[in-house]
């Protein structure tokens, strides 16, 4: 049985067409797209028996092939990533034990939060997928709050109960804090890192379930397993001094190709 990666990429974005192949430059001066970054994350992780790029626009597939990736082309129907990864899981075979979905947004996430994530899955049997979260420090706190102030759709919060099952998962920063934090001092608010884990039979059945009023809402792809009474298993995982952040409007690209720079990564 194996894990399996899979990229999902589409090239037309309401907020920000074309964004996987934005590039992005990095300590050195180099530029490479956003879908290429996202595939060499994923390469770094010693979970993965095969990665993917799933996508339904020919010009991300010969690019994403290009750079040596295998592509699975999906249909234009996919409303979001993970009915893009039950498309692709259908073109796999039955020998998948885990499907890992790596959004195309994500170029930040580090190995160790891919593998933490395959980890917290095996572990708890009830669950149906699961996803890392992030404690957020007061700089990453104060991000959040200012896209919210400036009307800007960026990162997305979490809240889990004490067993680390997902409750909510919302594009405003939840829980509400009215203290003010330093920039490194630990916040009680938890970063959602777009990344998922599934098994097969959960990701194969999210494309029949209805979209309930919370999924449209908040524009979120996770919460229609809430609504229909699955268990989302929040993962908590450490930055271990890495930035994090994705990919979600144009104003990003400079705060992201600036952590880049901090981090000195290519």
């Amino acid at each position: 049985m194996s894990t399996v990666c899979i990229i999902p990429a589409r090239y037309a974005s309401s907020r920000y067409p074309g964004k996987p192949l934005a590039t992005l430059r990095g300590a050195t001066g180099s530029e490479k797209t956003l879908i290429e970054r996202s595939w060499r994350a994923a390469c770094e992780v010693a979970d993965f028996d095969a990665i993917h790029v799933a996508t339904d626009d020919d010009r991300i597939a010969d690019h994403a092939k290009s750079f040596g990736a295998k592509v699975l082309m999906t249909s234009t129907e996919a409303r979001n990533g993970t009915e893009r990864c039950a498309e692709a899981l259908e073109q796999l075979g039955d020998d998948v034990e885990i499907i890992v979905n790596l959004q195309g947004d994500a170029p930040l996430t580090p190995p160790w939060f891919l593998s933490a994530l395959v980890a917290g899955l095996r572990a708890d049997p009830d669950a149906a997928l699961a996803t890392p979260i992030l404690r957020c420090d007061g700089e990453t706190l104060s991000a959040l709050k200012a896209d919210r102030a400036a009307g800007r759709v960026g990162g997305t919060t979490a809240v889990a109960d004490a067993a680390m099952r997902a409750l909510y998962f919302s594009k405003e920063v939840i829980p509400f804090t009215g203290s003010a934090y330093a920039d490194d001092a630990p916040t009680p608010v938890f970063h959602h890192v777009g990344v998922y884990a599934y098994r097969p039979d959960a990701l194969r059945a999210y494309p029949t379930w209805p979209v309930g009023p919370l999924e449209t809402l908040e524009g979120l792809e996770q919460l229609r397993f809430l609504e229909a009474g699955q268990v989302v298993r929040c993962v908590e995982v450490a930055a271990q001094g890495r930035k994090f952040w994705e990919l979600n409007n144009p104003e990003d690209v400079p705060r992201i190709e600036a952590m880049l720079a901090e981090m000195g990564l290519p």
